[in-house]
């Protein structure tokens, strides 16, 4: 593992040129001729909760389309899809839920696209105690340790794995706590709630405090990826537009962005983005 003592990295400027490069028009019905375009609705996987709010200004800006986004657990916000709820793009924290909702009728096969491999890292508050490995999380001073729930939230499901590799869980399952997503597990650790989480690397690089990132080959990679939804009645009103927000995810500009996260394409690394 390599550890790390601070959150905050570097922020690599758009320019005006970059985001003008990518080839995009506003897609969304305008209810009149000067009036603003309805946003776009995207459900995300809490893990982009920094990342998608400078993607939708990144987007806005090229377009005129506006973006809101609910973040959530990407398992509650697959049923909630497959259930009819109105949004019109979901990004999974992990492809098979995406594939799910496709297999559903809720989304379009053809639009599905990765946007990054997860990552999973141990984090601690500042000035509190940072485990150099998962094998120090049997150390009785670690008296709560925090994931996501692995029945539906994709870094629980990591983090169980990578415990359970590491030949740690049985020692210290006692010792676990839930959080209902990746945002509220990291502010288990936050809160002094619990001395450690193991949570997004996306989340640990912009939030004080130490981290030590996690051998992904301990745990089955965490491929995400971004689908077009057909939205309540199976009509989407807002589907150009809401591919156009998918490209942008993943084109030069959008890429820049998602670096700077930690969310990284296959060939791609954070030296790109600093």
């Amino acid at each position: 593992m390599v550890s790390h003592r601070s959150g905050l990295v570097g922020v690599a400027l758009l320019s005006v040129a970059s985001i003008a490069s990518v080839a995009l028009t506003p897609g969304c019905k305008r209810p009149g001729e000067h009036g603003a375009a309805e946003p776009l609705k995207v459900a995300a996987a809490s893990d982009l909760a920094f990342a998608f709010p400078d993607v939708g200004a990144a987007f806005e800006k090229a377009t005129g389309t506006p973006v809101t986004f609910s973040f959530g657990s990407t398992g509650l916000l697959a049923r909630q899809i497959a259930e009819g709820a109105p949004f019109d793009v979901f990004a999974a924290a992990n492809v098979s839920f995406a594939d799910d909702v496709v297999k559903q009728g809720a989304c379009f096969a053809d639009s599905k696209a990765l946007y990054g491999r997860g990552r999973i890292a141990l984090w601690s508050r500042k000035g509190a105690p940072l485990p150099a490995s998962l094998d120090e999380l049997r150390d009785a001073k670690y008296r709560k340790i925090a994931i996501a729930n692995p029945e539906h939230a994709p870094y629980g499901t990591a983090a169980k794995q990578a415990l359970i590799k590491a030949g740690v869980w049985d020692a210290i399952q006692d010792r676990v706590v839930y959080g209902e997503n990746i945002q509220q597990t990291l502010q288990f650790a936050q809160s002094g709630n619990a001395e450690v989480a193991l949570v997004a690397l996306a989340l640990a690089l912009v939030t004080e405090g130490g981290y030590s990132a996690v051998d992904p080959a301990l745990h089955d990679p965490l491929d995400q990826a971004l689908v077009v939804c057909k939205g309540a009645g199976g009509k989407s009103l807002h589907e150009p537009a809401a591919r156009q927000f998918t490209a942008f995810v993943n084109s030069d500009a959008g890429r820049v962005i998602m670096k700077r996260h930690g969310f990284l394409l296959p060939g791609e690394s954070f030296a790109q983005a600093r």
